[in-house]
This record gives structure tokens, C-alpha cells and sequence, in this order.
């Protein structure tokens, strides 16, 4: 992680900013499991590799914010012991020198309805949505997606938005599961219960605050538990309506990079019109004494990662 200063020196230009980043730790007081494809799962090892990752965040000493991509807690976690799992791993982030912004994941959702979810996160809310926007400095403005505002899981079920997701899911996916992508082909495959869209009224919001990014001259990163490309991503983890989000964000020119988790593998790609797309690889799938997590540098022309253990080192070049 410290290899950054050699770079800084040879292109003899200081990032504007750096910020870190650490996605899916998914933590749980349980043994070790898999994914439904197989994956080795360290439930309990995740919460390690979140404090490695804050142990070199503050000896980088110069982060001015840490970003978490959503599912702080594992499904499987007990639901006598939701609220404790929680509590614990925010209170790891909280040792970081600096704010974190957080955003809700599908897991965080299984465990704790959204009204006492948010606060401990900390996310602004109102009505219980999740999506808000800051501005580290005057150059950069970060948009965080509610991804699950239109859902089956999180709201209470006779929300309006719980019925809008299921209608959505018995139209899109014929299973008798709605987590099964069986039958479904391509990106139908996303039509699954895990996943969830953006809804109209956060559309518009999306919509008015990159218009006013566009006014301030600022450049956007968007950030969302769930990807919205995929070139980046495989199909089952993409967002319901990425493509109505994307139309969105292709109307302006100041969108530069798109950043999720949730698909755990990680993943890069540069969209038709040269829009960056990078998946997190998940803190959760690595053995002990591996990690997950990194860095980020920004400047006005790109965005540099620089990773630790799986995630990988990413450039993200980009028009000015």
C-alpha cells in the first residue's frame, strides 16, 4: 500500500485527494461456508481483514474519507445477533481517522429493517431511502445509489415498494424462487430477489444533482452496492433498471467513474460512451492472512486503486 509515493514522485503530481475502500465484509460470529457456486466464505476472518484494511488507511495518514460498498453483515448471521454483528464492524470502521460513508447491501437488509439499519450506518435519510451526495472538495462530487429502493426485502411487507418489487419479480422471473436465474438468459438473469432498482423519484434526484454537478463543473463518482454494467460484473448481480440509471448518468459528461461491490470476484470495464466501471473484489472471500481492500488517488484526470492482496490495482484514465 505504500507504494504510492514512488508513483506521486515520478509523475511529479500530488493527487488532489486519496480516499480508501473496502466492499462485502459480510461478517458473522459462524464457521466458515460457501456461496451458492462454491466459493469459500470466511465469515468470521472478514472483520480482520476490515481492520487491517483501517490499520493501513491510517498510516497512509493523508485518506480524507473511507468508502464502504455495502453488506456489512452476512445473511446467515444470527437474527438475535443482527444488531450486535452490525455495531461491531461499524465500531471497526469508526476507528478510521476520517469520516466513512457506507451504503445499504442486500445482506444488511436480510438482517436489520432499514429504519434501525440507517442510523447506525449513518446514512442521511429521508423516508427511508439510502441514496445522498457529497463533495470531498470543489473539483469532485461522490453520488451514493440507494440500489434497494425498489425491493422485496428491507422495506416492511405491505410497503408499497415491497409490493412494486414482487409485482416486478413475478412478471420478470417465471421460478418459483426468485432468487433462481433458471431459464432466465443474459441480463434477464438480474431479475433475482437479492437484487433491486432504483426508483423513479431517486431517477429524478440522480438526475438533479449531476445537473448541478454539470453548473459547479465538477466531476462525479457514483457509487452503488450493485453494478450498473455489464461489462464489469457477471449478469446475476447487476441492478434491475441499470440501464434507466445509465440513462441518466449518459445525458451529462461529468460522470467519470461508476463503483460497486456485491459481485465478489471484482471487475473492470469502460462503457460505450467512457464511463468507468470498477466491482470491489469482497473482503469476506479471503483465506486468512489474505486481504481485500486498497486505496484510491484522485486526480483530475483519472482515479488510480491501488489494492491490497486480491483486489487489484486499477487506472481509470479519463477525459477531462
Amino acid at each position: 500500500m505504500g507504494s504510492v509515493n514512488g508513483l506521486t514522485s515520478l509523475q511529479g503530481k500530488k493527487p488532489l485527494f486519496s480516499f480508501g475502500v473496502i466492499s462485502d465484509v459480510q461478517h458473522a460470529d459462524i464457521p466458515d461456508g460457501r456461496s451458492f457456486l462454491g466459493v469459500p466464505r470466511y465469515y468470521r476472518n472478514s472483520i480482520t481483514v476490515l481492520q487491517r484494511a483501517v490499520m493501513q488507511w491510517n498510516h497512509h495518514g493523508n485518506l480524507k474519507f473511507a468508502v464502504n460498498l455495502g453488506d456489512i453483515v452476512d445473511g446467515f448471521c444470527p437474527k438475535d445477533r443482527s444488531l450486535d454483528t452490525v455495531s461491531r464492524v461499524v465500531n471497526e470502521f469508526e476507528k478510521f481517522n476520517g469520516p466513512v460513508y457506507h451504503m445499504i447491501g442486500n445482506h444488511c437488509l436480510y438482517n436489520l429493517p432499514r429504519r434501525k439499519l440507517l442510523p447506525l450506518l449513518r446514512i442521511p435519510s429521508i423516508d427511508g431511502c439510502a441514496y445522498y451526495d457529497f463533495s470531498p472538495t470543489s473539483e469532485y462530487r461522490f453520488v451514493v445509489l440507494d440500489g434497494y429502493d425498489i425491493s422485496a426485502i428491507g422495506w416492511p411487507q405491505d410497503h408499497p415498494k415491497t409490493q412494486q418489487a414482487l409485482k416486478f419479480l413475478q412478471d420478470k422471473n417465471p421460478n418459483l424462487d426468485k432468487n433462481s436465474p433458471v431459464g432466465l438468459v443474459g441480463i434477464e438473469r438480474r431479475f433475482l430477489m437479492f437484487n433491486g432498482a432504483v426508483g423513479e423519484e431517486q431517477l429524478h434526484w440522480l438526475d438533479s444533482v449531476l445537473r448541478d454537478a454539470t453548473n459547479l463543473k465538477q466531476k462525479v463518482v457514483v457509487c452503488c452496492h450493485l453494478p450498473l454494467d455489464p461489462g464489469a460484473s457477471t449478469e446475476v448481480a447487476l441492478l434491475w433498471n441499470f440501464d434507466e440509471v445509465m440513462g441518466v448518468i449518459h445525458k451529462y459528461d461529468c460522470v467519470k467513474v461508476c463503483l460497486a461491490g456485491h459481485d465478489h470476484k471484482g471487475g473492470h470495464s469502460i462503457d460505450s460512451l467512457g464511463v468507468h466501471h470498477k466491482v470491489f473484489e469482497a473482503a469476506l472471500e479471503c483465506p486468512p492472512g489474505t486481504d481485500a481492500y486498497g486505496y484510491v488517488d484522485v486526480y483530475d484526470d483519472r482515479l488510480s486503486l491501488f489494492g491490497a492482496g486480491k483486489m487489484e490495482n486499477c487506472d481509470m484514465h479519463f477525459n477531462h
